[in-house]
């Protein structure tokens, strides 16, 4: 199943925030979002996720999901998004609960999402006696557990510390080397985007429109080598060099907000 971003727009009031935004995300395929600060990306993402109706174009899906998914589009928030009274298990089950499966199979997609997510021995932790890591990684599980056909990240590292995150990094490659979803990854951080995307859509300063699609010609079991550490720099060069003067007025536009 693909994602289609066709044309979209969109606008709060008398603010336009995204111009004429043309995408597509294949399946199994990874595409990350960058741009300067409010250029949209959260934005888009909402859209895509069916949270927002945009002005104008749309969001649209192509083919169908593979016939084991439970939700073809599923969010992973940055904030985790977990119920404060629930265990990590029952965080897990939440979105499978009204789902037409049996006891069982809910209880075997449970322990499956949280044996390849390492939660296994966490199953009956409560959120605050979880680290930021561990939590995020609940809130990964529970997307894993519907099955989807998409998986829609908005910033999902970036409220966790920088050897945290680099851990993540390493679960988010190996929980994509099946290929088995897509994923749409929002980020400010050029060198997560580098290490998980085969795809890079770069958004223009506010109204958002795709300035350039970089292709990242690396593979990704390929990308935590020393050997290829230079051309990975260069990449992540490349992207700030369409980033950086935008990014400058960006930032001048908040502080003077």
């Amino acid at each position: 199943m693909d994602l289609i971003a066709d044309h979209i727009s969109h606008r709060f009031g008398a603010l336009d925030v995204l111009d004429d935004v043309s995408f597509a995300v294949g399946g199994g395929e990874v595409v990350a979002i960058v741009g300067p600060s409010g250029c949209g990306k959260s934005t888009l993402l909402q859209i895509l996720g069916g949270l927002l109706q945009p002005a104008g174009g749309q969001a649209r899906l192509r083919g169908h999901p593979p016939t084991d998914s439970l939700n073809p589009l599923t969010f992973v928030f940055q904030d985790f998004a977990l119920l404060p009274w629930a265990t990590a298990e029952e965080n897990v089950a939440f979105p499978l609960l009204h789902a037409r499966i049996s006891p069982p199979e809910r209880r075997a997609l449970v322990a499956d999402a949280l044996r390849r997510t390492g939660l296994s021995d966490f199953r009956n932790a409560y959120p605050k006696q979880l680290s930021g890591g561990m939590r995020q990684r609940v809130g990964i599980a529970r997307a894993l557990a519907v099955k989807p056909a998409i998986l829609l990240m908005d910033e999902p590292l970036s409220a966790l510390d920088s050897q945290t995150r680099e851990l993540l990094l390493e679960d988010f490659v190996r929980l994509l080397a099946d290929g088995a979803m897509g994923v749409v990854y929002v980020t400010h951080n050029l060198e997560e985007a580098v290490r998980l995307a085969d795809r890079i859509v770069v958004l223009s300063r506010r109204p958002g429109r795709v300035r350039e699609i970089v292709a990242i010609p690396i593979s990704r079991a390929e990308r935590g080598g020393k050997n290829v550490r230079d051309q990975m720099q260069s990449l992540q060069d490349e992207l700030w060099s369409l980033i950086r003067s935008e990014a400058i007025d960006a930032e001048r536009e908040v502080q003077h907000a």
